[in-house]
C-alpha cells in the first residue's frame, strides 16, 4: 500500500493540454492556447508524422515559448503540440554504475538498458541549512598536490579553474580513478564527441568506470540537453548520497552549462546584462551548486571545472563561482608549459576547509611549503638573471635548496596512484627538513649558481 506520494506528484499537471505552433523565432517555437508551466516536457508533431520533444522555457504575450530537444526541421505553422509531463523526473538506481548515459538518463554505451526502480525529481529537493552536518572528515582525491596542500573534506565543493589545453580533463580522470569515494559521477558537458570515449577508456579506465556513472552531452547537442545533463548528474549523485554513500561529483564544465543557459535565456527574451549573460545564468548557478554537500545520510564532494576565457580569472562565470564554492584549484599555463603536471598553482589555490579536515601537523607543514613557494615566486626574476646573493634571505636560500624536492612532491604521473596518508606523511617529512634548514641558517643550501 502506498502511504506517501512523492513530492513531485504535487507539482504535476494533468496531461491533455494541447496547442499549435504559431511561429518559430531562432531556437524557440511559440505555441498558442497552451498554458503549460515552465519546465514542462511537451511533444511537437512533425509534418512527417513523428514528434520531437521540447521544453517550456517561458511566455511572451499570450504565447508559450518552447525549445526543442532536437532541431526544428519538419515543424510548420499549425503543428499540434501536446503536454507530455509537467513534473520532470528520471529513473535512478544501482544499475547505473559502470554506465555511460545521455542527458535524458538513457544508457548510450551499447549495452542493454538497466532495470531502475527509483524515480527522482530532476531538480532535487531543498535541504535546510540547519540539516547539514559540519564537514570534518577528509576525502582523498588521489592527486598529491590537492591532498597534500589543498586537502578537501567529504561534502566540500571546489572549482578547478583553467584555460583550455592545460590538463583539466586528465586531472579529473585521475580523481575518478584514484579517489577513495564510494561512487564517482562524472558529467561531461559541451565536450567534443571524440573526448567522451577517450576519457572513459583512457583517463578513467575499466577500474574507474566500474564505480562511476558518466553523463555525456556533447557540444553539438541542443542547449537544453547540455543544461539538463548537469541536473541529471546531480540527481544521480543525490540518489547515491541518500543511499548512504560518499559521492565524488565531477562536472566538466560548469562554464559550458552557463553558456547553454545563456542560449536558452536569450532565446526566451531575457536581456543580456553581464558580458552577454542574462540574469537566469546567475540564478541557476547557486541552485545547482547548493545541491551538493553533506547530509545526515551521506555526502557529495563536488569538483566543478571552470573554463576561464582568455585565462581571465575575473570573467563573469569564474567570478560568480568563486563566491559560491568552498575553495578553488587554479591550473597554471606557465607551469604546464614547463612540463609540471598536474599544473596546479598552489599559491593561487585554496581549500577553505583544510583547517577543519587536516591534522595540525599537516597544516603546519603545508604552511611551511607555501612560504617557500611564495619566496621562489616573488624572487623569480632575481634568480633567473643571477642577481640574488646567497645569504641575503634565509627563507629564499632554503627555498632554492629544496626547490626540486618540493616540485617533485607536487608532480604526479597519470598512472601514479597515491593515498591521503602517503602524501600527508611526505608533506610533513619534507616540511621538517625545510624547517631544520631554516633553523640552522640554511648552511646546507648549495651554491645558487648550481641550484638555479
Amino acid at each position: 500500500m502506498i502511504t506517501e506520494l512523492p513530492k513531485y506528484i504535487d507539482e504535476a499537471t494533468l496531461a491533455g493540454l494541447t496547442g499549435s505552433v504559431l511561429q518559430t523565432v531562432g531556437l524557440t517555437a511559440a505555441v498558442a492556447d497552451f498554458p503549460a508551466p515552465v519546465g514542462s516536457l511537451v511533444a511537437i508533431q512533425r509534418q512527417s508524422g513523428d514528434s520531437i520533444e521540447a521544453e517550456v522555457v517561458g511566455f511572451r504575450d499570450k504565447q508559450t515559448l518552447v525549445m526543442p530537444l532536437s532541431d526544428l526541421n519538419g515543424i510548420r505553422r499549425g503543428s499540434p503540440v501536446r503536454l507530455v509531463r509537467s513534473a520532470r523526473t528520471m529513473r535512478v538506481g544501482e544499475g547505473l554504475l559502470g554506465r555511460v548515459v545521455d542527458a535524458k538518463g538513457r544508457c548510450i554505451d551499447g549495452r542493454p538498458q538497466p532495470m531502475l526502480y527509483d524515480r527522482r525529481s530532476m531538480y532535487g529537493s531543498h535541504v535546510s541549512p540547519t540539516e547539514r552536518p559540519p564537514i570534518n572528515a577528509p576525502l582523498s582525491t588521489g592527486v598529491k598536490a590537492i591532498d597534500g596542500l589543498l586537502t578537501c573534506g567529504q561534502g566540500q565543493r571546489l572549482g578547478i579553474f583553467a584555460g583550455s589545453g592545460i590538463g583539466k580533463s586528465v586531472l579529473l580522470g585521475m580523481m575518478g580513478r584514484y579517489t577513495e569515494a564510494d561512487v564517482t559521477v562524472i558529467a561531461m558537458i559541451g565536450e567534443r564527441g571524440r573526448e567522451v570515449n577517450e576519457f572513459v577508456n583512457r583517463q578513467l579506465g575499466p577500474a574507474g568506470l566500474a564505480r562511476s556513472v558518466v553523463i555525456a552531452a556533447t557540444s553539438n547537442e541542443p542547449a537544453l540537453l547540455r543544461v539538463q545533463a548537469a541536473y541529471v548528474a546531480t540527481t544521480i549523485a543525490e540518489y547515491f548520497r541518500d543511499s548512504g554513500k560518499n559521492v565524488l561529483l565531477v562536472m566538466d564544465s560548469v562554464t559550458r552549462f552557463a553558456l547553454a543557459q545563456r542560449e536558452i535565456g536569450l532565446s526566451a527574451g531575457e536581456p543580456p546584462t553581464t558580458r552577454g549573460f542574462p540574469p537566469s545564468v546567475f540564478t541557476l548557478l547557486p541552485r545547482l551548486i547548493e545541491r551538493a554537500g553533506r547530509t545526515s545520510r551521506g555526502s557529495i564532494t563536488a569538483f566543478y571545472s571552470v573554463l576561464v576565457e582568455g585565462d581571465d580569472e575575473n570573467e563573469p562565470v569564474a567570478d560568480a563561482m568563486r563566491g559560491l564554492l568552498d575553495g578553488h584549484v587554479w591550473l597554471s599555463r606557465r607551469l604546464a608549459e614547463r612540463g609540471h603536471y598536474p599544473a596546479i598553482d598552489v599559491l593561487a589555490s585554496i581549500s577553505r576547509l583544510m583547517n577543519e579536515v587536516a591534522n595540525p601537523e599537516q597544516q603546519r607543514a603545508a604552511r611551511v611549503l607555501r612560504q617557500l613557494l611564495a619566496a621562489l615566486d616573488e624572487n623569480e626574476d632575481l634568480l633567473s638573471i643571477g642577481a640574488y646573493r646567497q645569504g641575503s634571505n634565509r627563507t629564499l636560500d632554503v627555498a632554492v635548496a629544496m626547490k626540486e624536492q618540493i616540485h617533485a612532491l607536487l608532480q604526479q604521473q597519470v598512472d601514479e596512484p597515491t593515498s591521503l596518508e602517503q602524501i600527508s606523511a611526505a608533506v610533513v617529512q619534507l616540511a621538517e627538513k625545510c624547517s631544520q634548514l631554516l633553523a640552522s641558517g640554511a648552511k646546507a643550501a648549495p651554491n645558487l649558481s648550481h641550484a638555479t
